[in-house]
């Protein structure tokens, strides 16, 4: 399934929540950057179409929608657009930039390590 980067943000708000309307996504992303009801509605039927999420019930007059695949059923689709687009398809840059970029707990640093000893291994 592909997503556009709209998509995806749109998407998170229903990972967050079990159901949800238009209006509910229109509010939220509204606090973050100006965008029309209709874009948000769009959107969201598209999600629909894609079967990203389904319909499952009503609040008044309100559809209420709720997400048809978790966003680890997602991420393989999406990580190697991301990577091109942002890396030049550079698995090693995306790699180096969140080590550089993030702070690593010492936990998460010995995960990384046993992580990459098992995959030598492989």
């Amino acid at each position: 399934m592909k997503l556009s980067e709209f998509e995806l943000d749109v998407m998170h708000y229903f990972w967050k929540q079990t159901q949800c309307s238009a209006k509910q996504i229109h509010q939220w992303i509204g606090e973050q950057k100006p965008v029309a009801y209709n874009t948000v509605k769009t959107i969201v039927d598209r999600l629909e179409e894609k079967g990203a999420i389904i319909r499952v019930g009503k609040d008044g007059r309100a559809l209420l929608f709720q997400a048809a695949v978790t966003q680890e059923e997602l991420t393989p689709s999406v990580l190697p657009n991301f990577i091109k687009r942002f890396f030049g398809g550079s698995a090693k840059g995306l790699i180096t930039h969140i080590i550089d970029d993030d702070k690593l707990t010492d936990d998460e640093i010995e995960y990384l390590q046993q992580y990459l000893k098992d995959k030598k291994k492989q």
